[in-house]
């Protein structure tokens, strides 16, 4: 848990996701079309990845992949990212976290 805790802070916006994940692709590119510039965690590509997916999955992360953390704070996977984007609330969050300039 720590290490997630570490990871996330790195940047504004962090995914933790998988190369074989169509889900975590869809969301990496709605993030980088935004202009959003995420940090992208591969975890079948990083060494101790299986053990972060644990960890997100202790976290409540259920899959595990996507992960997605704005400004620090888990905001949950595709499902949610998708219910913020369509409300009109993503966007705002994006900014308030200093991911976007705009």
């Amino acid at each position: 848990m720590e290490m997630i805790t570490k990871m996330v802070l790195e940047r504004p916006v962090v995914i933790y996701s998988k190369t074989s994940c169509c889900m975590s692709h869809t969301v990496k590119t709605l993030l980088c079309d935004f202009g959003a510039n995420p940090a992208v965690h591969e975890l079948d590509e990083i060494p101790r990845g299986r053990e972060i997916e644990q960890a997100l999955l202790r976290l409540g992360c259920s899959p595990a992949v996507p992960a997605i953390f704005i400004g620090g704070e888990l905001v949950g996977g595709a499902n949610e990212v998708m219910s913020l984007h369509l409300n009109g609330s993503l966007i705002p969050m994006l900014k308030q976290a200093g991911a976007l300039w705009v």
